[in-house]
């Protein structure tokens, strides 16, 4: 049976929407026939993609290229799906185009092309160009057209043509085969800043070794004591002492970043540090919204969330961190779509001991005022934290003896580094890459209890009776501890090192 032939009037072009942190295929179709002159664009727009019909005429004119003066219709498809954002400028105009015949139509089958239109016909760059990218090879296209500044991004992607165009006019000329950009080369890592040196804290050694044992195992620590006494020092520092991303995390975090508008441009070299206000929405912080967007955790995403005077967040957003912190992602739900966020990040808390956050010996807080402000951190959260550490003020010979070697940096990273190569060789195929990602099931695999082990598990429950996620945490982290001393099997010390510092959990929720 002959195809029916599609009329003169009529074409259609791919783009790509952003979703989550990913991209879904959209069609542009546009029909072009007699009629009164209106530009219509159907298909769930929102305000920005209805404005497009303005930026599209004023750019084709401007670019001596022709608007039709006919009855003008545009189709996003699916049109069950709501499209937010000036992204779909560019397709818009090529369909267009394609449609008035101004340029082939048969060519455009194998392009996708994503961008904003200046009114001068120039392409401005976009959010989330990496994803659309991942999405046009997923999707079988062979060349993906987008803005100039985001083809060195767009380009990170093998097996895909990527073309950044200048303006309107270049790609006109590009889609009538009269020229052909240079190809964009994956633009380099963008160089980190010095990060903070470990060595410059002094005293605090019980704190800064939580802070290796969180960086080694991909741990949450909370952090308590007066002001002053180094809580955000230290937390600074963490990403000083993390092993550089790999490659595979690195294009994790800068998709993340591109979605929300803010790469550079270049793969990322460094883990994210995140350190929102305590004011922060609960939307702010998990992410979501009306068009949803990725929150701080999602941004800080295989790097640092650090969150200071944590007991001054609201409710509502620290409960929000609860599924996160254990699952490693936010579902967000918007009408009839679920949207998911990666958040695998290690959470870092810090907060005073008491309201009036004085010394102990001029603490004014009675029992009631103590009982009200640790309820301000709720039981379920604090069961969610590997490493509770209580910090007292630096001690005055430790500061005076500022000439006094410590430990740097770069000597705890090297530690680090080996243990999490380690864990990496050890849960290699199961989609965890440190030892606080593991399972059930993979905890009680990978434990190796030497003996002894297990009569300490048994003397913490009897301490304080720990929950059976807080018995998983305590496993993992006594998995860190020995890893960090480069052994296979778990000791009786280092399960009483991981009881130490889980204790404190308990104790905070009591």
């Amino acid at each position: 049976m002959p195809q029916p032939t599609v009329p003169d009037m009529l074409a259609s072009v791919a783009t790509f929407a952003i979703e989550g942190v990913g991209s879904r295929q959209v069609v542009v179709e546009a029909d072009v026939r007699r009629g009164l002159p209106v530009f219509t664009i159907v298909g769930l727009p929102d305000a920005a993609v209805r404005e497009a019909r303005e930026r599209v005429r004023a750019a084709l004119l401007n670019s001596s290229l022709e608007f039709p003066l006919q009855r003008l219709t545009a189709n996003l498809a699916p049109a069950d799906v709501r499209k937010a954002g000036p992204s779909f400028d560019l397709a818009l105009a090529a369909a267009v185009l394609a449609a008035s015949g101004q340029v082939p139509r048969e060519t455009l089958g194998s392009y996708a092309l994503c961008g904003e239109l200046s009114l001068g016909g120039a392409l401005r760059p976009i959010r989330g160009a990496l994803a659309m990218a991942f999405g046009a090879r997923a999707a079988g296209f062979e060349r993906l057209i987008v803005p100039v500044e985001n083809g060195g991004e767009a380009a990170l992607v093998g097996g895909l043509e990527v073309l950044g165009v200048p303006d309107l006019a270049r790609m006109v000329a590009v889609l009538r085969g009269e020229w052909r950009p240079e190809a964009p080369a994956p633009q380099a890592p963008f160089a980190a800043p010095a990060a903070d040196d470990l060595g410059d804290v002094r005293g605090q050694t019980d704190a800064k070794r939580a802070l290796e044992l969180a960086a080694a195992g991909g741990h949450n620590l909370l952090m308590i004591g007066p002001p002053g006494a180094g809580k955000t020092m230290l937390a600074r520092r963490l990403p000083g002492i993390l092993p550089d991303p790999s490659f595979d995390e690195a294009v994790e975090i800068t998709r993340v970043h591109s979605v929300a508008g803010l790469c550079d441009g270049g793969l990322s070299s460094r883990r994210p540090f995140r350190a929102p206000h305590h004011t922060i929405s609960t939307s702010g912080l998990v992410g979501g919204g009306s068009t949803p967007r990725p929150g701080e955790i999602s941004l800080a995403h295989r790097g640092v969330l650090f969150l200071d005077e944590l007991a001054e967040f609201s409710r509502s957003a620290l409960e929000a961190l609860r599924q996160p912190l254990e699952s490693g992602c936010v579902e967000v739900s918007r009408g009839q779509r679920a949207i998911s966020f990666p958040a695998a990040a290690i959470m870092i808390g810090a907060c005073n001991p008491c309201p009036c956050a004085r010394p102990r010996n001029e603490c004014v807080c009675n029992e009631v005022d103590h009982a009200r402000y640790a309820r301000r951190l709720s039981g379920p959260l604090l069961d969610r934290i590997d490493l509770v550490c209580e910090l007292d003020a630096t001690a005055p010979l430790d500061l005076v003896e500022a000439g006094t070697a410590a430990e740097t940096s770069a000597t705890v990273r090297a530690r680090v580094t080996a243990a999490r190569a380690r864990q990496r060789e050890r849960l290699a195929g199961t989609g965890a890459l440190s030892n606080s990602e593991m399972d059930a099931r993979s905890t009680r695999r990978h434990e190796r209890r030497e003996g002894g082990a297990r009569s300490r598990l048994i003397e913490g429950h009897a301490r304080r009776a720990l929950t059976g996620r807080g018995h998983d945490r305590v496993l993992r982290l006594a998995r860190t501890v020995a890893d960090l001393a480069g052994r296979d099997s778990i000791r009786p010390e280092d399960v009483e090192e991981a009881l130490g510092f889980r204790l404190g959990a308990e104790a905070v929720a009591a």
